[in-house]
């Protein structure tokens, strides 16, 4: 796929220099922490053209829009194979610059080696952490840990250090922040920042832990080395201090942002009217990325059995959207057990208006997961004035931390029984579920509206 021409394109060196040089702000350079971004693109099946005309749906842009509003520019590097030399794009819905580099010239190589050597034992390509697909126990279990050796390896070798040395020098960033601290990208630029002098933060959001064994010693030196992380939630900022010693001035206590003035709640019986729902349904609605295991999706549906096999003669509706690596295990799922009442839009929804239709139908918002970071999805439900019931991934117990008087109901994770009572409570006493919702609404605009968390991260950033 090559860069459409329905991008805007920044006219390259001489703009990308005098647009940092005239704006006169402050600037970040703000990385992900896949190989290639579009390993990520490609797990949600959206374009390259697409993620810079209209994807909003991600913690990045919500870190973006915030330090805009605190006077912070940021510049969006993205490692990726839709270009062969240093490019810049315009994000549309931010106007952000996306500065796009093609991977190292070695790591070329080491995919193509990778993807025949691995392939052939179904190891996933991309990164969604499959495990490898292998009769033989005994041939797996010792190929498993080769695959996550072989993806540290990848890992280390796919920034182009030099190539983002000079982009830096050219955007006139004055610090770099990192998706996460807890991959390899993150020791790579901790090494850069100290060779050209820039500070180097990180912030989590879900990776706890190493690939292997091999980033053991470079994570320890760049998590001492680096300027600070970034961690919104209790427990991890715990395993951090715990298991690195970071002392307490590295770490920060910032929740991720969200346009929650933008997520409305609305008229439940046009949106149920459009989407074809019976106004007297009970509806439970989820939306986000398809990954079985980490989003804990095979406990939405055991509890969504459970609720339905209970309640024969009730209308119910449970509303996915997303879509993901998993999307075809999901499918397969759902039509194993044979669920009634699913209603699955198996794509990628940019369109927050479309998103906000499907929540506003529901009565209550699930949120199954086992891994998070800090997750955005609840907190999108909150703001349209849905109920939450939630495992205590992490990130849930901050964004829930008054239990129902943030407006939902927190269950252990994994724990089917408890997440189907909980689901059952609140579809059966709708007048509870509406105290709910508006508990919820009000703790979502007064802890996670932008303008105050864009303070805090400028605070530390720039400290």
């Amino acid at each position: 796929m090559t860069p459409s021409a329905m991008i805007t394109a920044l006219p390259t060196e001489v703009n990308s220099t005098s647009i940092a040089t005239e704006i006169n702000q402050p600037t970040i350079a703000l990385l992900h922490c896949y190989d290639l971004i579009d390993d990520f693109l490609d797990s949600i099946n959206i374009s390259w053209t697409d993620f810079c005309q209209e994807f909003v749906g991600s913690w990045m842009f919500g870190y973006i829009n915030a330090l805009k509003l605190a006077g912070v520019r940021t510049v969006l590097f993205c490692v990726t194979n839709q270009v062969k030399e240093p490019t810049r794009f315009i994000h549309q819905p931010t106007n952000t610059t996306i500065c796009a580099l093609p991977p190292s010239k070695i790591y070329r190589g080491y995919r193509a080696v990778r993807r025949q050597s691995l392939n052939a034992y179904g190891a996933s390509e991309g990164q969604s952490f499959k495990d490898i697909e292998d009769s033989n126990n005994l041939r797996r279990s010792l190929l498993t840990p080769f695959k996550d050796l072989a993806r540290s390896v990848g890992a280390y070798l796919a920034t182009p250090l030099g190539v983002l040395a000079e982009e830096l020098r050219r955007e006139n960033c004055q610090a770099i922040l990192c998706q996460e601290y807890e991959y390899a990208r993150f020791d790579a630029c901790v090494m850069l920042g100290k060779l050209i002098k820039v500070p180097v933060f990180a912030s989590f959001q879900g990776g706890d832990a190493l690939q292997s064994w091999l980033e053991y010693p470079g994570r320890r030196l760049a998590l001492k080395a680096c300027q600070g992380v970034i961690i919104g939630t209790a427990t991890e900022r715990k395993r951090v201090s715990n298991s690195y010693h970071l002392p307490s001035h590295k770490i920060a206590s910032i929740f991720n942002p969200l346009e929650v003035a933008q997520w409305k709640p609305g008229s439940r019986k046009n949106a149920r009217f459009q989407l074809r729902i019976p106004v007297q349904a009970k509806v439970v609605a989820w939306h986000g990325r398809v990954e079985m295991e980490r989003k804990g999706l095979d406990i939405l549906l055991q509890a969504w059995q459970k609720i339905c096999l209970g309640r024969p003669q009730q209308d119910l509706r449970l509303l996915l959207v997303g879509t993901g690596s998993d999307a075809q295990q999901l499918r397969q799922r759902i039509q194993q057990m044979n669920l009634r009442g699913v209603q699955w839009l198996n794509e990628f929804v940019s369109d927050r208006s479309l998103i906000e239709r499907y929540l506003m139908a529901a009565d209550v918002y699930a949120f199954p997961s086992r891994q998070e970071g800090f997750p955005l999805a609840p907190i999108e439900a909150m703001s349209c004035g849905l109920p939450v019931v939630a495992t205590a991934a992490p990130g849930v117990p901050d964004i829930l931390a008054g239990g129902e008087n943030s407006g939902g109901l927190m269950v252990p994770r994994g724990n089917v029984a408890a997440f189907t009572y909980a689901l059952a409570k609140v579809l059966d006493s709708p007048q509870w579920a509406k105290k709910l919702g508006h508990k919820a609404r009000y703790r979502a605009h007064s802890c996670f509206a932008p303008q105050a968390i864009g303070e805090q991260l400028r605070e530390f950033l720039f400290q």
